[in-house]
């Protein structure tokens, strides 16, 4: 199955030319002969443009290509903007599905016999049309509340299974043959990644990351979380509140009417970081597409966020170690940079600090010799994981998420303004968060947070107290009886050993017997000794103490 995958993934890739996107230097001699080999996949697509192409070919792969094209169509540092301006079409408009598969999928999910029992004007015509799901609009019959539909692409959840098989040998591959495979942990980030899709695949799930962000954001002036109508909310379809805006990327929409750009930037970055450091509970698909900004108030702007099929989250220790490497990196402290990634384990214990302080100053020193709004996020991280590698620098899997949402913030918030700073935009709301998380204030909200949780466990407190010397007193017992079992197994294997010797030197001395033509009755004794030898070898091991 794998490899039917993967030859389709090499002809489509072929038949649309996407192998003239590589410039010819990159292309090793052994790469350009087995091209020449498959001389019938030919580029049936010359007349079409290579954004066209490259957009087109990944929709044809499936939606787990789709969603490796939405995440270029936003690096527009990385790629031509011809490139990027196709790519970004996958944001939502997908070739979509017949509308009639959509309204008995509606229909199943919902339990309702027509449409009209619960819907009035819903349209068979999709509103858009993404790599998962397409949306399509109706009003609630019993309210007059305006609504879009989200339905389930059918038989995509094969398509999905088959691309991740094919990834994990992919990444089977890279981690048993590439020098710095174990360090990458490919099949970790496959599973991370596999987990993350599949999850998305169930929009009940979707549902509850929506009304929990939306929770986190009541009355927030930087985002809108629209409202999510429960009681029609499936594992294949959710009814939500349809929302007005003009999407994130129609800057010419955006400027005329008047929106204050640096804020709308610099909000997108505050978003983010509140959802990771104050939540630990980030919308992790923040592509163009899923991002539309109000048009109330153009001066003082606020985004409006759907499809949180794909959420991120990090525990207590990862956030205060990714909080303390922003800030040493704002602050030029590569010292507080290396002893930060020893103390979290990313790197090896037994690294040299100051072998790895001074590999990290050699990278950033000549990059903040620049303007910081020229700085690229993304090309830092790169230039650092680069340099890691030669530290034995192990890939977080529960980081990956965080990483590719970071650089699709830092892309979306260039494209809305080129001048945007993220790094003073970030730093004070790291520095504050740190802050609340260290010190005397720190110190007294934790423990009035757990007050009632241990006012709770005070009265077993004693009974607690009371099982723990019982215990210690029987401990002794416990480990004279764990020895005696443990001295017994090794007497058992000790015997199987032995008598398993015994009995192939029983065999090896019938051997010799018939070939030095000896009497039968010594053949048949040595091979009977042996056999017994070998049954009671055989008894021992399976034997139990």
């Amino acid at each position: 199955m794998a490899s039917r995958r993967f030859y389709q993934i090499a002809k489509v890739i072929l038949e649309y030319g996407l192998d003239d996107l590589i410039p010819p230097n990159w292309i090793p001699w052994y790469a350009k002969a087995g091209r020449h080999c498959l001389f019938w996949l030919r580029n049936r697509h010359q007349n079409t443009s290579r954004g066209a192409r490259a957009r087109l070919a990944l929709e044809s792969l499936g939606p787990v290509f789709i969603k490796f094209g939405q995440m270029l169509s936003t690096r527009r540092d990385l790629i031509p903007a011809d490139i990027a301006d196709e790519l970004a079409i996958l944001q939502d408009h997908v070739v979509p599905f017949d509308g009639k598969i959509a309204e008995q999928t509606i229909l199943d999910s919902l339990k309702i016999s027509h449409i009209e029992d619960l819907f009035a004007d819903f349209d068979p015509v999709p509103l858009a049309s993404a790599s998962i799901a397409q949306v399509h609009t109706a009003t609630l019959k019993e309210s007059g509340d305006e609504v879009v539909i989200k339905v389930i692409r059918p038989g995509i959840e094969p398509i999905i299974e088959s691309d991740v098989e094919l990834l994990r040998s992919i990444a089977a591959v890279v981690q048993k043959w590439l020098p710095d495979g174990k360090r990458m942990r490919p099949i970790e980030v496959v599973e991370e990644y596999q987990k993350t899709i599949f999850d998305e695949l169930d929009l009940g799930r979707e549902a509850s990351n929506g009304m929990a962000i939306k929770h986190n954001f009541t009355n927030s002036k930087a985002l809108y979380v629209p409202h999510f109508y429960t009681d029609y909310c499936t594992q294949n379809v959710i009814v939500i509140e349809r929302i007005y805006g003009i999407p994130v990327s129609d800057i010419s929409a955006l400027r005329a009417q008047g929106t204050n750009m640096k804020k709308l930037a610099e909000r997108g970055v505050e978003v983010f970081f509140t959802q990771v450091f104050r939540d630990s509970f980030f919308h992790a698909d923040m592509h163009p597409g899923n991002i539309f900004v109000s048009t109330e108030a153009p001066d003082d702007p606020h985004y409006i966020g759907i499809d949180y099929g794909i959420v991120g989250t990090l525990n207590a220790e990862d956030k205060h170690y990714l909080a303390a490497n922003f800030i040493a990196f704002f602050n030029r402290d590569y010292r507080k940079v290396a002893e930060l990634h020893v103390d979290s384990g990313w790197v090896p214990s037994d690294t040299n600090v100051d072998d790895l302080e001074m590999a990290i100053r050699a990278v950033c020193d000549p990059i903040f010799q620049k303007p910081l709004d020229e700085i690229s996020f993304g090309h830092v991280l790169l230039q650092l994981f680069n340099t890691a590698r030669r530290f034995n620098m192990v890939v977080q899997p529960q980081l990956v998420l965080l990483q590719k949402t970071l650089l699709y913030i830092e892309g979306l918030g260039r494209h809305l303004y080129p001048q945007l700073d993220l790094w003073s935009t970030a730093k004070p709301f790291l520095e504050n968060w740190m802050k609340e998380q260290m010190g005397f204030k720190a110190l007294f909200d934790k423990v009035k947070n757990n007050a009632p949780f241990w006012a709770e466990k005070l009265p077993e407190i004693p009974d607690l107290f009371f099982n723990t010397l019982n215990q210690l007193k029987v401990l002794p017992e416990l480990q004279r009886q764990q020895h005696e079992a443990l001295k017994v197994q090794q007497r058992i294997h000790q015997k199987a050993t032995l008598y398993g010797m015994l009995g192939s030197t029983g065999f090896v001395i019938g051997v010799l017997f018939v070939l030095n033509d000896l009497p039968v009755y010594y053949d048949a004794s040595a091979f009977i000794l042996g056999g017994i030898f070998w049954f009671k070898a055989i008894s021992k091991v399976m034997s139990k103490p």
